[in-house]
């Protein structure tokens, strides 16, 4: 069998009412200018949207297929353990020219029961931000359950919902829970589990791209909301170069931001995860000991297999990315040594 290697996939464009052109015209994406695509789904284990490699010799099978061949030297033998063939994450960017939904996400349990499904726990890196940018995060102020669902058919329940400005770099940890919406002007980074399960509240009483209403699910949204208040939802961390800074540690995930503009050597000798780079500005070259490396520009996503120990990245510009991978803490008890 074939030695693994840093994979790309093919994007799955998702044409959403609220989609707009940053996609094309920041992040270089080969989108039809005529179209509505709200979503490039880099890497994805969705049902019926399953990604397909782009690169090297196994370019055009399918994640499920290359996961079921190479098993855990590709994502790791204890998440294999525990997923099998599914893929547990889901990487998306998004291109937000209008306001999307006031939402809200499932966790596991409850998605297990109600639709044979993972819950949905996500965090948000804001790529780019218009400058009145806002998005909606959590409650602005205290409020009982039964008070919010009295609320909801006046729409008075809005004076309750956080309304926060954004900018470049922001970033957002939203738990199965919280009630969220992206508002117009927004270019971002999502990373999250993998599952597309979602509860609006509220959609502007605008019609979707048929025409119609959107579907509202208000009974089933008021049952697994956190109606909890936090002081701030907005993740500070620390932006040192050539370092990882991390921005959200989860049982789902860890993502660390990390800039640099020179050579740099990544160990993943203790890790037990496959890990994903998105690259949100610059370009690198990924060296793993190879004939050739594999290039990744502005707006690619790119797969590192778990069975690789150290990885070099090559640069001489700028370049901002994000590393993902599943801290096996929340696997087998051990801690997750990448983030000390």
């Amino acid at each position: 069998m074939k030695q693994l290697y840093p994979l790309k996939f093919e994007p799955i464009f998702v044409e959403k009412v609220w989609g707009g052109s940053r996609l094309n015209k920041i992040l270089d994406k080969n989108i039809d200018p005529l179209s509505q695509i709200g979503e490039s789904w880099e890497i994805s284990a969705i049902q019926g949207n399953i990604s397909v490699v782009a690169n090297g010799f196994l370019a055009g099978n399918s994640l499920e297929d290359i996961i079921e061949i190479y098993m855990g030297e590709l994502v790791g033998d204890d998440i294999y353990l525990k997923y099998g063939i599914e893929f547990p994450l889901l990487f998306k960017f998004l291109d937000v020219n209008d306001k999307l939904s006031i939402q809200v996400h499932p966790d596991d349990d409850t998605a297990k029961y109600r639709h044979f499904a993972y819950g949905k726990t996500e965090m948000w890196y804001m790529v780019e931000a218009e400058p009145d940018a806002e998005l909606i995060m959590g409650f602005n102020k205290q409020i009982l359950k039964s008070d919010f669902i009295s609320k909801v058919e006046d729409k008075s329940f809005l004076d309750y919902l956080n309304f926060e400005k954004v900018k470049q770099g922001d970033v957002f940890y939203i738990p199965a829970g919280r009630v969220h919406a992206i508002l117009k002007g927004i270019l971002l980074a999502e990373i999250q589990q993998t599952s597309d399960i979602t509860y609006r509240l509220y959609d502007w009483d605008r019609p979707g791209l048929d025409g119609k209403p959107r579907e509202l699910h208000v009974d089933l949204a008021t049952e697994v909301i956190d109606f909890s208040h936090k002081e701030s939802y907005k993740v500070e961390y620390d932006s040192t170069p050539e370092q990882r800074n991390t921005l959200v540690a989860c049982p789902y995930f860890t993502t660390n931001f990390v800039e640099f503009e020179r050579s740099i050597t990544f160990d993943y000798s203790k890790l037990k995860s496959f890990v994903v780079y998105m690259c949100l500005e610059g370009e690198f070259d990924v060296d793993y000991n190879a004939d050739e490396m594999v290039n990744v520009k502005k707006g690619e996503t790119v797969l590192i297999p778990a069975e690789f120990d150290s990885i070099t990245l090559n640069t001489n510009v700028k370049t901002r990315l994000l590393e993902v991978y599943i801290p096996f803490v929340y696997l087998d008890g051990d801690e997750d040594l990448l983030s000390e």
